[in-house]
């Protein structure tokens, strides 16, 4: 049932474009750490290469993603098919923390819709791409995106949202140093 893939073919681009909400998975080194699963929306995942990805990364009030990324780079992004044929692809691979500060920010950034929360790109070196069956992922229908983040973020204002980041990311839930910029 499941393939491996070599790179992301044209038909796993097509497929993976047109999904909703992928998720996002990291772990600490420490074995006692938390494991983190985070949900993010599809319009903020993009294909770079054929073994390269990149998401925006918005402001939240947790920073393990960036935090685990930090410490060790592992990371794994799943999509689920909830329209249409039962399918989920796994993307296995090693993360960049890119910074609004980074060299490569502006470019990466570019490939996003706008938003006042955004707080960094997270890029990803693929090195195993899956597929599995997904036969009992329900159907799900999509109703719209939200706009909480975006009127909670221009709320806050630039400096609300530095003030807010450091607060509340600079550090994970098992205490891995997060959120670098905004210093």
């Amino acid at each position: 049932m499941g393939k491996l893939y070599d790179i992301l073919d044209p038909a796993l681009r097509e497929w993976l474009a047109q999904q909703k909400v992928f998720f996002v998975a990291t772990a600490p080194l420490n074995t006692d750490g938390h494991i983190n699963c985070s949900p993010k929306a599809g319009d903020g995942f993009c294909i770079l290469a054929d073994r390269e990805v990149a998401y925006l990364d918005l402001t939240g009030s947790g920073i393990e993603t960036i935090s685990h990324l930090q410490e060790n780079g592992r990371i794994v992004i799943m999509f689920c098919a909830f329209e249409g044929p039962p399918k989920i692809v796994r993307l296995h691979g090693t993360g960049e923390v890119i910074y609004p500060d980074h060299p490569d920010y502006s470019d990466l950034s570019q490939r996003f819709p706008s938003h006042l929360g955004a707080r960094a790109v997270i890029r990803v070196a693929v090195s195993r791409i899956s597929d599995s069956c997904g036969f009992t992922v329900p159907h799900l229908e999509f109703a719209g995106r939200r706009d909480a983040l975006d009127r909670w973020s221009e709320k806050k204002g630039p400096e609300g949202l530095i003030a807010y980041r450091k607060e509340k990311n600079h550090a994970s839930i098992d205490g891995i140093p997060g959120y670098k910029c905004d210093d």
